[in-house]
């Protein structure tokens, strides 16, 4: 199941945008992926859920956008401000 394998690259690919520490504060993470992509759209989301739904993210949302191509890649993280002390 390669889908996991991609999963866990898009997992990496958040710890690189943002940072370890500030990987909690992912509320979601945009995906496309293409039809022509060779990955399963509902088995990636599967995957991506399962992952983000732990440490040390805590339940950030897969957003995956089903194109034609073959388009893999993450569009976007939604990262949610940290600043309550004002």
């Amino acid at each position: 199941m390669h889908e996991m394998s991609v999963a866990l690259e898009v997992c990496r690919i958040a710890e690189d945008q943002v940072g370890l520490a500030a990987l909690p504060n992912v509320r979601e993470v945009g995906v496309i992926v293409g039809r022509d992509s060779g990955v399963e759209p509902e088995s990636l989301r599967f995957c991506l859920e399962t992952l983000l739904a732990s440490a040390p993210f805590r339940g950030a949302r897969a957003a995956l956008d089903l194109t034609p191509g073959d388009d893999l890649r993450v569009s976007y993280l939604e990262i949610e401000d940290d600043d309550s002390a004002n």
